[in-house]
C-alpha cells in the first residue's frame, strides 16, 4: 500500500547525488586571480614565449548530451516530493490501524478513511494530475503513475465501504484488496522506469 514511498525512497538517491560544477565566471577568476601573482613583463623575459610549445590539438571536454533530459527529470522528481505529504499522511493514518480489521477496529478504521486516508490521498492523485511533462518518457512514466495512484484510492474507497456498517463486509474488503495489489505492480513498475531512464541519461 506504500508504493509511492518507495517510489520516493529510490529516486531520492538519484537526488542525492550529483556533480557540483563551478560556474564559467568562477572559473575565469580563478585565472584572473593566478596571473596577479606575476609580474606578467618579468614572466616574459624569463620565459620567452616559443610558438612551437603549444600543444593545440587537445580534445574539448565531452557536451553532455542529456542535460536537458535531467533537467526534466529533476523537475518532474521535485513536483512529486512537493506533493507526497499527502501520500505520507493517508499511509501512516492507515498503517496505525493495523494490517488486520475486525469488529473491534472497524469503526476506528472507518472514521481514519473517511477523515483523513481518502481525503489526503484524492487530494494527492488531483495534483499529481496536473503535473506535466513535455518529455515523452516522463509523460509515459506519469501516465502509469497516474493509473495506479488512482487505482489504489479506488481500494480505499472500497475499504471504507467494507467497514461503514456494524459488520464489516469481508467480499468488499477483497475487492479493496484486489485493487491496492493491482496499484502495487503497476507502481513498481514506475519505479522500475524511473530508474532505467535515471541511469539511460545518466542522472547521478
Amino acid at each position: 500500500m506504500n508504493k509511492l514511498r518507495i517510489v520516493s525512497l529510490m529516486t531520492s538517491f538519484i537526488l542525492l547525488g550529483g556533480v557540483l560544477l563551478f560556474p564559467a565566471s568562477h572559473a575565469n577568476a580563478a585565472k584572473e586571480e593566478f596571473y596577479t601573482y606575476w609580474d606578467q613583463d618579468e614572466f616574459a623575459d624569463e620565459y620567452p614565449y616559443e610558438g612551437d610549445l603549444i600543444d593545440d590539438t587537445e580534445e574539448p571536454e565531452a557536451v553532455d548530451e542529456f542535460i536537458q533530459e535531467k533537467a526534466e527529470l529533476k523537475k518532474y522528481l521535485d513536483q512529486i516530493f512537493a506533493i507526497e505529504t499527502y501520500e505520507s499522511r493517508a499511509i501512516d493514518s492507515l498503517s496505525s490501524v493495523g494490517n488486520t480489521v475486525s469488529s473491534a477496529n472497524r469503526k476506528s478504521m472507518f472514521l481514519k478513511l473517511t477523515n483523513t486516508v481518502i481525503p489526503n490521498y484524492t487530494k494527492f492523485v488531483s495534483k499529481a494530475k496536473l503535473i506535466q511533462s513535455n518529455n515523452p518518457e516522463i509523460k509515459k512514466i506519469h501516465t502509469s503513475f497516474i493509473k495506479g495512484t488512482y487505482m489504489q484510492l479506488e481500494g480505499y474507497i472500497l475499504y471504507k465501504q467494507a467497514v461503514s456498517k456494524n459488520k464489516v463486509n469481508y467480499t468488499i474488503l477483497q475487492q479493496g484488496n484486489a485493487k491496492v495489489k493491482a496499484a502495487d505492480v503497476i507502481l513498481d513498475r514506475v519505479t522500475e522506469s524511473l530508474l532505467a531512464y535515471a541511469d539511460k541519461i545518466g542522472y547521478e
